[in-house]
């Protein structure tokens, strides 16, 4: 997401280098470039306006610090700019209410309601600790309860069965009073897709709404339909007044208008970022965070919450132990680190979450594509559990059978081995104080460094520029 605009920007910003000060021509240039890259990020017309004139008059009517470069000082005003047009702060679900706390999901059809409601109820069971019961109050989309029935069950939520011959309102309102016999904490109702401009559907959803009295009602909104997702929000939030909006399909969204627009348009939050179908791509929605990987200047603290969250302990600490003992790190080792990578969404996946990653060429991008990662973790599945553990037994004949069994050529496992062998001279090192010397020599080249950080910016979340 964002991939556009934060390209654009950063070509944009990159032309004030080498000049001593923010001169109002200069200014000017800037924000004629600004306002095109975000009318091309397909944001809201009145959402540019609005922003470029903050912009302008911060640029004009204050003085900078002298450490601030030109486009150091104007990175800073468009991010603080942004993190103002989309929120300020992430505003959490509310559940300060009387349990069971129902929630509200509608939208239009297509938009991910019901993987949303999925997605959802995982994070609260898993991040909140809480009882959820799911309900479907789809009756027109053929297998749709079928659809919400399957994914409660992966995901450990409790399931409110309903059939197609109900009316909507009174499965929400019997899953309600379910809800309450069962002790959950939390209901999440699942809504029919339905266009604003259908009188009956939206009568529907406000019976749903008067029978339930949601303390929560969530808009899911496709981020692809860009400034129509904040105006779309805007004409169902006049007949059901919404208190948050979650965009789903952010990973196919490279523009990034929806974001944008739809806090300034509606005046409700941004909530969740939905992408994949997977039940755990459902993130919260951090202003500050996303303003700065729209900068190219990394979301270092979203990083390291995926990975507590995502990462498997018990395997990080077998390995840990593993070295400290000078234990070969063997192919079922690197498997393990692959799989856990893959959980990440993959390094590409953790690419934009990098200070100054953005501005990486296309091609060596291309180098880190998931499918590398998955055609390796098939080579070693191919492999006997000996082969596995001593990768020295593995020669002509052997690599055929791999090769042949995982679908690739001997070349791909010859380049897979000779990873391996690379990755563990380096764990051997590290296993036998490597680490400790390696620490101390990076903390004599930190030492060694301008102020700022690493030339060309991306240290410990830098401005890249």
């Amino acid at each position: 997401m964002f991939e556009n605009l934060t390209e654009r920007l950063s070509r944009t910003v990159q032309q004030l280098r080498g000049k001593g000060r923010l001169t109002e021509d200069g200014v000017r240039d800037t924000l004629r470039e600004i306002r095109i890259a975000l009318l091309e990020a397909d944001v809201a017309l009145p959402v540019v306006q609005s922003f470029i004139q903050g912009v302008r008059e911060k640029a004009l009517g204050q003085e900078f610090l002298k450490s601030l470069t030109p486009g150091q000082a104007m990175v800073k005003l468009v991010h603080d700019e942004l993190v103002q047009i989309m929120g300020v702060q992430n505003e959490a679900l509310d559940l300060r209410a009387q349990a069971p706390v129902p929630i509200l999901l509608a939208g239009l059809q297509g938009s991910g309601k019901t993987t949303t409601t999925a997605k959802l109820a995982r994070l609260l069971i898993e991040q909140e600790k809480k009882r959820v019961m799911v309900v479907s109050c789809d009756v027109y989309r053929p297998a749709a309860i079928e659809q919400l029935k399957t994914l409660a069950d992966q995901v450990g939520a409790i399931f409110q069965p309903s059939t197609a011959g109900q009316k909507p309102a009174d499965i929400a309102k019997n899953a309600l009073r379910a809800a309450r016999q069962q002790m959950c904490d939390v209901l999440l109702v699942d809504t029919a897709g339905r266009l604003h401009v259908d009188e009956e559907m939206m009568a529907e959803i406000r019976q749903i709404h008067a029978v339930i009295s949601p303390h929560e009602t969530l808009f899911v909104v496709d981020a692809m339909t860009g400034q129509d997702a904040a105006n779309t929000a805007a004409a169902f939030n006049q007949a059901l007044d919404l208190t948050g909006i979650v965009l789903t399909k952010t990973d196919g969204d490279a523009r990034g208008g929806a974001a944008l627009s739809v806090r300034q348009i509606t005046g409700k939050p941004v909530k969740f970022l939905g992408s994949g179908e997977k039940t755990d791509a459902l993130q919260p929605f951090h202003p500050e965070r996303v303003a700065s990987r729209i900068l190219g200047m990394g979301d270092v603290l979203s990083l390291v919450e995926e990975v507590h969250r995502k990462v498997d302990q018990k395997k990080a600490e077998k390995l840990v132990r593993k070295m400290r003992r000078g234990s070969g790190f063997d192919l079922d080792d690197f498997r393990s680190q692959m799989e856990q990578m893959q959980n990440m969404g993959g390094l590409g996946g953790l690419m934009d979450k990098l200070p100054g990653m953005s501005n990486l060429p296309d091609n060596v991008k291309a180098q880190v594509e998931n499918h590398q990662t998955r055609q390796m973790i098939a080579i070693i599945n191919s492999m006997t559990p000996q082969e596995r553990r001593f990768p020295d037994v593995i020669r002509g004949s052997r690599k055929k059978r791999i090769a042949r069994g995982s679908g690739t050529q001997i070349q791909a496992v010859n380049r897979l081995l000779k990873q391996h062998g690379q990755m563990q001279k380096m764990m051997k090192k590290m296993g036998k104080g490597g680490m400790a010397r390696m620490m101390k020599k990076m903390g004599k080249l930190q030492g060694q460094l301008p102020p700022g950080g690493f030339p060309g910016g991306g240290a410990g979340g830098k401005m890249p520029f």
